[in-house]
């Protein structure tokens, strides 16, 4: 008896162990299954200056054959031109101004998302993905947007970021790995001296380690039609050109690297700016030079190549969309966007005709709301703060291209009268279509009252679902502003 009892110990044994050998595969086919995720983020970087958007000057090899192989966007917006305000948004899926983002987190400003908020790196690490990030931050506080790994590099050297992500390529667990460059933001100093020198966009003489230096000349750069075609304008764009050849290399290498890992079969990869180019009329903005931007994304799971895809998305739609393709469950009421995963490979869908925007603040000096929806072509803005003369940012205003308008008192900047560029109407309504630089007001035309009021309405309607404070400007109803009463 005692030896049949001690054989079938040991058989039951055998099969326990067997048991928990088999569960740790089972359960790393489940991880194996989903897609690995990489958002790749640039600062500042407008639809003007990638090759796949059109541009024949620059030279972003890189980032064009990812648009090859996969989608490119022509109608992506941010909800605020504003780096830190924009960057919540992307992980978050919510509009600042219902999470307290209302503009930057350093220094002095300050501004902080509220502890409450679910973010996306928070989501996905719940879900078993390993999440990394590196470069630029510009989010707080760290509880709410907290990432396992952190990685440091120079953000201005891209090949030197990539280089340092090998570890997380390499993860056994699904990655996501959030990568935010410094470029092609403006470097210091902000205040050149003399004041016409050109900014230096992050690039440097000595150039960077593996980088190969790419400049352009000031002739043969493309100024883009709101901007006055200068000197100032010209040699400021040529750096800013310089610098965003600089990522393109960065983003080739990361691309290298996973290709030699073996995962890039199950990787899907974004690139996207946070708002437009650093320059007067464009980042701290709701006009579309600094609001819609360059979006490109390559699913290598979807057959479908180098699509161009007209859908209106915002990157309030980043978080729910990056959770469908992570296959993670969650409540679509929990976020304002709405996922765009299943409409990647197509070039017109129905139902994306419509985006909104909404900014505050971008230094804490800069204090000027407005809200924006574009439905179809028409888009209007509401500039709730109008009697104020339009803030600048600190490195806008010290820029040789406003400069040079500035000190020579100069009536137009750009297309624009300088006095209607300092000063704007508490409505702006345009046709996109008929007027795609936004120069022509329908707003204070009598024929256009109806599609005005038709507007207002809609963005009443946008403000009360998202719970937007400012909704307190059309009427003074403070049902949106609590009891101030802590109970």
């Amino acid at each position: 008896m005692i030896e049949i009892s001690l054989k079938t110990l040991l058989i039951g044994l055998a099969f326990t162990m067997v048991s928990c050998i088999e569960k740790p595969k089972e359960e790393a086919q489940i991880e194996n299954d989903k897609p690995n995720i990489i958002l790749f983020v640039s600062d500042d970087h407008g639809l003007d200056a990638l090759g796949a958007y059109g541009n024949p000057i620059i030279k972003t090899p890189n980032l064009d054959k990812l648009a090859a192989e996969g989608t490119m966007f022509t109608n992506a917006y941010c909800t605020s031109a504003s780096c830190a305000a924009s960057r919540s948004v992307i992980l978050s899926g919510q509009f600042g101004h219902a999470t307290g983002s209302y503009g930057h987190v350093h220094d002095y400003h300050h501004f902080s998302t509220y502890d409450e908020v679910k973010t996306l790196p928070v989501l996905l690490e719940k879900a078993g993905y390993e999440t990394a990030r590196i470069g630029k931050y510009h989010v707080a506080p760290e509880k709410v947007y907290h990432f396992n790994t952190v990685l440091e590099a120079d953000p201005r050297n891209t090949v030197e970021m990539a280089e340092k992500c090998n570890d997380v390529l390499k993860s056994d667990k699904p990655f996501f790995l959030y990568f935010c460059t410094d470029d092609p933001h403006r470097g210091h100093p902000f205040e050149p001296d003399p004041w016409d020198t050109p900014n230096s966009f992050g690039n440097k003489k000595e150039g960077y380690k593996d980088v190969e230096t790419i400049s352009y000349n000031p002739e043969d750069v493309l100024v883009p039609d709101f901007l006055p075609d200068t000197k100032q304008s010209r040699e400021e764009i040529a750096q800013y050109y310089q610098s965003i050849s600089r990522i393109d290399q960065g983003f080739g290498k990361l691309m290298k690297m996973l290709q030699e890992t073996g995962k890039a079969d199950n990787t899907i990869v974004f690139y996207i700016s946070d708002n437009g180019m650093a320059f007067p009329g464009a980042k701290t903005t709701v006009h579309e030079p600094g609001i819609k931007l360059p979006c490109i994304i390559k699913d290598p799971t979807n057959n479908s190549k180098g699509v161009t895809n007209n859908a209106m998305i915002s990157w309030v739609d980043l978080t729910p969309t990056i959770l469908d393709m992570a296959k993670v469950d969650y409540k679509e009421d929990e976020f304002h966007g709405k996922s765009f995963e299943g409409i990647i490979d197509r070039e017109d869908p129905e139902g994306w005709n419509e985006i909104y925007a909404s900014h505050t603040f971008h230094e804490i000096t800069m204090y000027y709301p407005m809200r924006v929806v574009r439905s179809d072509n028409y888009k209007l803005i509401w500039n709730i703060a109008y009697q104020l003369e339009y803030p600048f940012a600190s490195d806008l205003w010290a820029a040789s291209t406003w400069q040079g308008i500035y000190r020579a008192k100069e009536e137009y900047f750009g297309p624009k009268k300088v006095q209607d560029y300092l000063f704007r109407p508490e409505f702006e309504l345009y046709d996109l279509l008929k007027d795609p630089n936004e120069l022509n007001n329908l707003a204070i035309q009598e024929d256009f009252k109806n599609v005005l009021e038709n507007m207002k309405s809609k963005m009443k309607d946008f403000q009360t679902k998202t719970k937007d404070p400012w909704m307190i400007m059309w009427s003074h109803d403070a049902s949106l502003q609590g009891t101030g009463v802590n109970l």
